[in-house]
């Protein structure tokens, strides 16, 4: 088992575990004992996998539990889900003291995590991560939202979990592709820490080692959430890769998964680094060497000024018209850097 914990106005841990959805009634009855009911919010490819197990688990401790589930895709993350979601919270009388229960990956954090957020303005979140991606990086932080036409989680709020668990045993069940949409973002903790993570990644992830690969994955985002809640500073390190990332997302109407963009969006700034020469070839060379190693995609096949049009929405630009990237020095070092978006474009191209 490994724990650790988001020391915040309220205090909440991540503990990653075999095993852990047996016993979350457990876990979620001490965090919050006032709570009498339960909607456990997933999707159409987790609910059928894992829904009873969670709802056997809560109703051994008391909390009668209801479940919710939407189509999978990030097509449904929108209004019209998140208002089903607030249907249904209403529909089975949840109070303040209840609690939402988000079961499956970021779409389904999101979107369960914005409805706790701003049903009654704000009943409580459980984090059930049931992917690489979510387990590592959605599910921690109080980040929750929806998306809209105009852009990826234009709509959202910040809203701490009262405890996240992951059960490393829903990797069994993880398609291929999913996993690799997680090690995108695995490949981001890895050059914003260095060292071991990055080592691990090297030598190769498997079922020894993948419970301290995402362990120092989950402790590096809670230190940074800890130090910088709502992302006025330091906390902007984990857009690694996503500015041009999340464009890359639209571009594709959302038929690319995240973690890919993710990593197609690092290595357009890597590439740029280097031609600044504020990095050198080799870092680049080893970011493409674990890409072949997990047979992830990295080629550059967007346009340039079509990925600039996109960003130029983007929820980080600021007012006076400059926009912050996350910059690579080192892997092991990155920076937050601002620049125009003129200044983004020469950079990249």
């Amino acid at each position: 088992m490994y724990k650790c914990s988001v020391k915040l106005s309220n205090n909440y841990d991540i503990i990653i575990d075999k095993g852990l959805l047996e016993n979350v009634g457990e876990y979620i009855i001490k965090c919050i004992p006032g709570a009498k009911k339960a909607l456990v919010v997933s999707d159409s490819n987790v609910y059928p996998l894992y829904f009873n197990k969670v709802k056997n688990s809560l109703e051994k401790v008391g909390i009668e539990t209801a479940g919710f589930q939407f189509e999978a895709g990030e097509e449904s993350k929108n209004f019209a889900t998140y208002e089903s979601v607030i249907d249904a919270c209403i529909g089975e009388h949840l109070t303040r003291e209840d609690v939402v229960v988000a079961l499956g990956g970021g779409v389904v954090g999101d979107i369960a995590g914005f409805a706790a957020a701003t049903f009654m303005r704000g009943i409580k979140v459980v984090q059930l991560p049931t992917t690489l991606l979510a387990g590592i990086d959605s599910s921690i932080g109080g980040k929750t939202g929806i998306d809209i036409p105009q852009g990826k989680n234009l709509v959202g709020a910040f809203h701490q979990p009262s405890i996240v668990l992951y059960d490393l045993n829903t990797l069994e069940t993880l398609p291929a592709v999913e996993f690799k949409n997680g090690l995108g973002e695995g490949i981001k903790y890895a050059i914003l820490m260095g060292g071991r993570a990055l080592e691990l990644l090297l030598k190769g992830l498997n079922e020894e080692n993948i419970e301290e690969f995402v362990g120092l994955c989950a402790k590096y985002k809670a230190d940074i959430v800890v130090a910088d809640e709502k992302e006025g500073g330091m906390r902007k390190l984990l857009n690694l890769g996503h500015t041009i990332g999340h464009a890359i997302e639209k571009k594709s109407n959302f038929t690319l998964p995240h973690g890919a963009a993710v990593i197609k969006g690092i290595l357009y700034i890597a590439k740029g680094a280097v031609k600044h020469g504020s990095l050198q070839k080799e870092a680049v060379d080893t970011i493409i060497e674990i890409c072949k190693m997990y047979q992830l995609d990295y080629s550059s096949d967007t346009d340039v000024k079509d990925l600039i049009n996109e960003i130029s929405s983007d929820k980080k630009m600021h007012a006076d018209g400059s926009i912050s990237f996350i910059d690579i020095e080192a892997l092991g070092l990155c920076k937050v850097k601002k620049t125009t978006i003129k200044g983004l474009e020469e950079y990249i191209l």
